[in-house]
C-alpha cells in the first residue's frame, strides 16, 4: 500500500478513505484544487465531495470494491464552485478507497466551472442594456391594452393574459437588474409551490398553445415550503419549456411529500418531490452524463443555460436536481427541503 505521506510531494489530487467511506486524508494538490486546506477534507464522506449526481456514492456502495474510472464528474468543497475531472477509485486494503482526479481541461488555462461568468459577463451587461428599451415598450403597450380591455365587458381571459404579459416584463425587467446590478440574494419566505406551478402552466399554455397537454398531479396537502417565487417559477419554466421543445405531447407535473429525505450530505425529515413527466424524445445519450453544464444543448438553436440555471436555482434552496430518461418517457425531479417547522402535519401521499 502507498505511503500517504508521500502524496504530498504529487501534483496529481489525490484523496484517500476509510473503510466507513469518510475521507482520512488528502495530499496537498488535492486540497488546492478544490480552493480548501486539505486537512479540512478529513472527516466529510467521499462521496459528499461529487457536486452533483450520485456516481461516485453508488460505485463507493457497489459490493465488488473494483477499480473505477469515472469520466467527467463534479467535485467541490461545501460552499466553493465546482471542479470537473476524471476519476480513477481504487480499493485500499482497508476497505477504503483511493481517488485520483485528472482534472479536466476543456478551456485552456480555466476550470470549466469558472469560464462562462468570465466569457460572458460583458456579453450579459451589454444583452441587458440591449433588451431595456424593448420592455419597456412592451409594459407600456400592455397597459394600453389593459386601459381597452377594462372599457368593455366579459373580457376576464383577455385581462388575464394581459395581466400575465405584465408580470413577465416586470419578472425579466428584475432579472436585468440583476445582471447590471448584482445584489445579494432576495431571503426566501413561505410560499405555496402550486401557485408557482400554476403560473408556469399559463405560461406554457400561452407557449404551446393546444399542441401541448398540460396535466396537473398535486398532493394539495403540502405545506408551504421556503423560498424565493421568481427564481423557482424561472427554474420550473425553464424544465417545462425544455420539455415542449423535446416535442413532448404531453407534460406532467406531479407534487409529494418524501420523507427521510437526505440531498447531498444533509438529511431532511420531509421534502417536496416536484416532477416534471414528458413523453418527448428525452436527454440525448451522448449528452447524458453533461446536461445540466452551461452551454450544452441537445438542439442546435439551444442556448444550453436553462438547466444549468434550474439547477443553481435547485442549490439555492438547499435543493437538488436530477432526472432520468428515456424516449418517450424523461422526469426532472427537482427535491426541496422543507423547514422543520413547515414539515410537521404535512400529510401522506
Amino acid at each position: 500500500m502507498p505511503d500517504p505521506a508521500d502524496f504530498d510531494a504529487l501534483t496529481t489530487p489525490i484523496a484517500w478513505s476509510g473503510a466507513d467511506g469518510h475521507v482520512t486524508g488528502a495530499n496537498l494538490a488535492f486540497g488546492r484544487w478544490l480552493g480548501v486546506a486539505a486537512r479540512r477534507l478529513h472527516g466529510l464522506p467521499l462521496a459528499a465531495l461529487e457536486a452533483d449526481g450520485a456516481r461516485l456514492a453508488s460505485w463507493l456502495a457497489a459490493p465488488d470494491g473494483e477499480e473505477a474510472r469515472l469520466r467527467r464528474l463534479a467535485f467541490a468543497f461545501p460552499g466553493n464552485p465546482p471542479r470537473f475531472a476524471d476519476a480513477v477509485l481504487s480499493p485500499r486494503e482497508d476497505g477504503g478507497w483511493w481517488l485520483e482526479a485528472h482534472p479536466v481541461d476543456e478551456f485552456p488555462g480555466e476550470d470549466p466551472a469558472l469560464a462562462l461568468p468570465g466569457a460572458l459577463a460583458a456579453a450579459l451587461k451589454g444583452l441587458a442594456h440591449e433588451l431595456r428599451n424593448p420592455l419597456a415598450g412592451l409594459k407600456g403597450a400592455a397597459q394600453l391594452l389593459a386601459r381597452r380591455a377594462d372599457a368593455r365587458p366579459d373580457n376576464d381571459e383577455e385581462r388575464e393574459l394581459i395581466g400575465l404579459i405584465g408580470s413577465e416584463v416586470d419578472r425579466l425587467a428584475a432579472l436585468l437588474d440583476r445582471l447590471l446590478s448584482p445584489a445579494p440574494p432576495r431571503p426566501h419566505a413561505p410560499l405555496n409551490i402550486h401557485a408557482v406551478l400554476e403560473r408556469v402552466l399559463r405560461l406554457a399554455e400561452s407557449d404551446a398553445g393546444w399542441a401541448v397537454r398540460l396535466a396537473r398531479d398535486y398532493d394539495p396537502s403540502l405545506p408551504d415550503v421556503s423560498g424565493d417565487e421568481d427564481r423557482l417559477t424561472q427554474a420550473v419554466w425553464n424544465l417545462v419549456r425544455n420539455a415542449i421543445e423535446a416535442g413532448a405531447a404531453n407534460v406532467t407535473l406531479r407534487t409529494r411529500a418524501e420523507h427521510g429525505v437526505r440531498i447531498g450530505d444533509a438529511a431532511h425529515a420531509l421534502a417536496l418531490r416536484l416532477e416534471i413527466v414528458d413523453d418527448g424524445r428525452g436527454v440525448p445519450e451522448e449528452l447524458a452524463e453533461q446536461v445540466f453544464l452551461p452551454l450544452v444543448s441537445g438542439r442546435a438553436e439551444g442556448s444550453g443555460l436553462g438547466l444549468a440555471l434550474a439547477q443553481q436555482v435547485a442549490r439555492e434552496h438547499r435543493g437538488s436536481l436530477a432526472y432520468r430518461s428515456r424516449p418517450g418517457h424523461t422526469v426532472f425531479t427537482l427535491l426541496l427541503p422543507f423547514d422543520d417547522a413547515d414539515a410537521e402535519g404535512a400529510g401522506d401521499e
